[in-house]
């Protein structure tokens, strides 16, 4: 199929501010689907790609890496999907699919691999990302969404969920309730509480004061609430838990958190 214009909402330089952008996409190939873009979500790799602040943006930029949308048309190889199916795209659309990574199904740690946007397909062609009107995307990086949930629920998953998952799902299918410490309530770590408590484990939300203690525990579920800043609660938790989920972004010292972990515990 030949290119089609669509229209997205592009940072044209370091400000991030967004505006208007009409582009085309690529052409479609035999492996290829082409989605009505319905949702996307964002998060703060957006915001540093847009202003440019890890020094590798390529403007015009549309950004967006947590894409949810309903398929339009198929490539003739597709067997997986049909027209009309809830789809979602991570931050990844494509790679070499020859070496070892991606023979195992480990893509993401292909050295050729196609970010969603701010990539460069093959052809030479810019990547964009998830705000824009439409995507066409090799099916291989296209995931179903399931019927049971809502795609706007769906849309995070695609990166602050599959972040938090991808280092839980090792302690998935335990058979024992394991002690698990989430390390902050941001974006992934609100996340990692819904994941950790859906494995059937103890949560307990550590933060550096109290402030996000109610959210943690009437609205996330989480089983207990520990501040960290301060020394009487934490020599209460020393040698309790089983593992640490550390989101905390920012560079900080892992000594105090090391001490909550049991004998044999992983951060």
């Amino acid at each position: 199929m030949e290119e089609r214009s669509v229209t997205g909402w592009a940072a044209r330089d370091s400000t991030g501010i967004l505006s208007p952008y009409s582009f085309t996409l690529r052409k479609t190939g035999p492996e290829d689907v082409v989605f009505k873009v319905m949702y996307c979500g964002i998060d703060h790799t957006d915001l540093h790609q847009m202003r440019n602040e890890i020094h590798m943006t390529n403007y015009p930029l549309v950004p967006g890496h947590e894409v949810v949308g309903e398929i339009e048309e198929l490539g003739s190889d597709v067997r997986k999907f049909k027209v009309g199916d809830m789809v979602g795209v991570g931050c990844i659309v494509g790679s070499c699919g020859k070496c070892s990574s991606c023979k195992s199904n480990l893509e993401q740690y292909c050295s050729n691999r196609i970010f969603t946007y701010n990539g460069v397909y093959s052809d030479g062609k810019p990547t964009q990302g998830g705000f824009s009107s439409a995507m066409v995307v090799h099916q291989k990086f296209v995931v179903k969404i399931p019927e049971k949930l809502a795609p706007e629920h769906a849309a995070p998953l695609l990166c602050a969920g599959v972040t938090a998952y991808s280092p839980l799902r090792q302690f998935s299918g335990s058979d024992k309730v394991l002690k698990a410490g989430i390390l902050g309530l941001g974006g992934v770590g609100h996340v990692g509480v819904q994941i950790a408590k859906a494995m059937g484990h103890h949560v307990t939300v550590i933060s550096s004061s109290d402030k996000k203690k109610l959210e943690a525990l009437e609205h996330l579920g989480a089983d207990a609430f520990l501040v960290s800043s301060n020394a009487a609660e934490m020599a209460v938790a020393v040698d309790s838990l089983d593992y640490i989920l550390d989101t905390v972004p920012a560079v900080h010292p892992l000594e105090s958190y090391l001490s909550l972990l049991k004998v044999n515990g992983k951060l």
